[in-house]
């Protein structure tokens, strides 16, 4: 076990023990009060992203205190690399923020954990009627609203048509590619490239294990917590990273490690220097911006005869449970998801709004990269895909995991079989099955 995984797991007991103690400090002052504040307060918002969303967010955050003069929001945001060791810090030593922003799996984890508020106890300032079922649904837990989505997002492969044409190989038609398409393409743009442009900007991500997972009717997770895909599915996904940086239609081993966890204008793609990409649908903004270039989104190859993508909420606002201004923090939220001055501010930049009267707001704002993140929503919107479960308690580690043996193989410190039963053995472990 590396000494990552082992630090993350030291944070995650910590909160484990400091959400224990919210029982026995129910009845003390840092209880969180649904009452009007009588007088000025400050709450602090958490998020991640880079100086784009900063300068977004602060101005957000502006108007919302120009309408709620008695509350003063300090933000707090950083890269998304560290993000979330520090926030277990935080929580673990009761210094979390009021408003934090989340993502994936961990509304769950820290839910679960007793870290995070029951909207429903602040359902006065906190107006949720006008958001989409399915994207409230996204951030419940155990039947309860912890998460507030900040929009709808979904995978993708983002594709710079620039790096194509400069290597003189045609886009592809994403509506019948394959997973092998995929490989040879992006080869093939490689070695028609200057040294240092690659097809791919990387190998494989944890979430292109689920989306394998659900290609082949499995899944990463079932509905009641455990694995949902077998030891074939995660080999062929390690064999597959392996080809990728082999061939190179990806960057080698120790390129691929100093690309994890980078700022976007700090990936290849962002560079200008990748035909391709898969990560998150509400990237193309920021991506295209660093590039320079017209990027394109296109679907997932693999996705017939059983598609594996799935509509996801981008991020979700969530309150601390020890925040002792819940009823303010709960009015940052419901003006973020709720206002027209917000959306107009904001725009698809943390996903397409989940509310409806939002995106009529914004609709004939957004810039032509926002328009296309939101008609590849509403693509997706009209297939049919299977359900998605949220990850039970310890699946947060499991992307960890993940990337860590993804990188093994990459070196050929682990074959892919053995790789695959390593990584069953450890994801079992963290999720306690």
């Amino acid at each position: 076990m590396t000494r990552k995984v082992i630090r993350t797991l030291r944070k995650l007991t910590a909160i484990l023990t400091a959400a224990a103690l919210l029982g026995l400090t129910a009845a003390c002052s840092s209880t969180p009060s649904n009452k009007p504040e009588d007088g000025p307060v400050e709450i602090r918002f958490s998020w991640w992203g880079n100086a784009g969303r900063a300068d977004l967010t602060n101005k957000a955050i502006a108007e919302f205190e120009k309408a709620n003069p008695n509350i003063k929001v300090k933000p707090e945001y950083g890269d998304i690399g560290g993000y979330f060791d520090k926030l277990a810090t935080q929580v673990a030593a009761n210094d979390a923020p009021d408003v934090i922003t989340m993502g994936g799996a961990y509304p769950a984890e820290y839910a679960n954990r007793g870290a995070l508020l029951d909207l429903a106890t602040v359902k006065g300032p906190l107006d949720l009627s006008r958001m989409d079922q399915g994207a409230l649904e996204n951030g419940q837990v155990k039947g309860k609203q912890y998460g507030v989505s900040t929009g709808a997002n979904s995978l993708a492969i983002v594709a710079n048509p620039a790096v194509f044409s400069a290597a003189g190989v045609p886009l592809p038609d994403d509506t019948s590619w394959s997973w092998e398409d995929f490989a040879k393409i992006a080869a093939d743009v490689t070695a028609h490239s200057p040294k240092g442009t690659y097809g791919t900007a990387t190998v494989l991500t944890h979430d292109s294990l689920d989306a394998f997972a659900r290609q082949r009717g499995e899944s990463l997770y079932t509905q009641d917590g455990q694995l949902g895909l077998g030891k074939e599915t995660v080999q062929d996904y390690f064999d597959y990273s392996l080809k990728l940086s082999e061939t190179g239609a990806a960057p080698s081993a120790s390129e691929t490690v100093e690309k994890l966890n980078v700022s976007t204008e700090q990936t290849l793609l962002g560079m200008g220097k990748a035909a391709m990409m898969l990560t998150w649908s509400n990237s193309l903004s920021a991506l295209s911006k660093a590039s320079g270039a017209d990027l394109k989104l296109l679907k997932l190859p693999g996705e017939k005869p059983t598609p594996g993508i799935w509509l996801q909420s981008s991020q979700f606002y969530t309150i601390s449970a020890r925040s002792k201004h819940a009823d303010a923090a709960a009015k940052l939220v419901s003006f973020l998801v709720n206002d027209q001055s917000a959306a107009k501010i904001i725009q698809s930049d943390r996903g397409v709004p989940s509310n409806a009267d939002m995106r009529n707001a914004i609709k004939d704002m957004l810039t032509p990269q926002g328009k296309v993140e939101a008609d590849y929503i509403n693509q997706i919107g009209k297939m049919d895909f299977a359900p998605t479960y949220i990850g039970p308690t310890g699946s947060t580690a499991v992307s960890e995991i993940t990337a860590r043996i993804n990188t093994d193989v990459l070196f050929k410190r682990l074959a892919p079989d053995k790789a695959a039963e390593q990584w069953i053995s450890e994801s079992k472990a963290a999720i306690g099955k």
